[in-house]
């Protein structure tokens, strides 16, 4: 059991950052080695993880977006701050994210147990990211208007198999906004969506006395290994980024998206 939870909690660090799709990899990697679903106590746990990296990885930005949001609140100066903007694109990217994802729950609940959808979202998610490997970078800084488009993806990213941060940096890219902009509001937008999505698996769960109780031996490893792995993932991906290296994980989401296809076909 420590052995499952240090390997799911080292994919769920690295693919949920890296343009690989971390829901799809997991549900590939317990029906190639037979596992069961872990947990729902220790979902909690490695996403909150992945968001704690999160968090760390991107605090100067978090602070100086908070402070000058709040700032906006009560000043006429404070509303010509960046953080002002920037703090109303997450909030209506958000609105957009919460829109798409619980239309769509229903559909998102079937798909998440069958890795022939998983296979063709990984087809998908390489041709996102082939395109965006083409996208001739800009220089828009963070607005409401991108906040919507990127709110957008990331709803639609919470099918199995489909990589939110390339979708959503895709996205950023798309409607104009600079690499570094793309990569930050990406994983800023995150932060709210993954804290409702865990507050909703958490009210599933019920009590806390029981999320306790179900926690499996060894949870703590996979915890550690999400969020080192999560914060050496997102350090790779920015230079991935900036640099516009999108080919060698658009080639890999072909490649698994593919083998998972394969053994689907010839298992009938």
């Amino acid at each position: 059991m420590i052995l499952q939870c240090a390997v799911l909690g080292f994919l769920q660090g690295v693919t949920e950052f890296l343009p690989v799709s971390s829901s799809g990899h997991l549900v590939i990697a317990q029906e190639l080695l037979g596992w069961s679903d872990p947990a729902l106590s220790f979902d909690i746990l490695l996403h909150l993880a992945t968001m704690a990296a999160t968090i760390v990885f991107f605090r100067t930005e978090i602070l100086s977006i908070c402070m000058e949001w709040f700032l906006g609140l009560f000043s006429a100066k404070g509303r010509a701050l960046p953080g002002w903007r920037y703090g109303w694109s997450v909030i209506i990217g958000t609105v957009m994210t919460v829109f798409i994802a619980m239309a769509a729950r229903p559909l998102i609940h079937i798909f998440f147990s069958s890795s022939l959808f998983v296979g063709f979202a990984l087809v998908l998610t390489g041709m996102i990211l082939g395109y965006g490997s083409v996208i001739i970078p800009k220089d828009l800084k963070v607005a409401p208007s991108s906040g919507i488009w990127v709110g957008l993806a990331q709803g639609l990213a919470a099918f199995p198999g489909i990589s939110r941060s390339g979708l959503t940096i895709v996205t950023g890219l798309r409607t104009g906004l600079a690499p570094e902009e793309a990569f930050s509001f990406s994983f800023l937008l995150s932060l709210p969506a993954i804290m409702g999505a865990t507050v909703l698996e958490f009210l599933d769960a019920g009590s806390v006395k029981g999320l306790v109780s179900s926690l499996p031996a060894g949870w703590w490893v996979g915890v550690m290994a999400a969020f080192v792995s999560g914060l050496a993932a997102l350090s790779v991906l920015k230079k991935v980024v900036v640099n516009g290296r999108w080919r060698v994980f658009s080639v890999y989401c072909f490649a698994a998206g593919g083998l998972v296809l394969f053994l689907n076909l010839i298992r009938g």
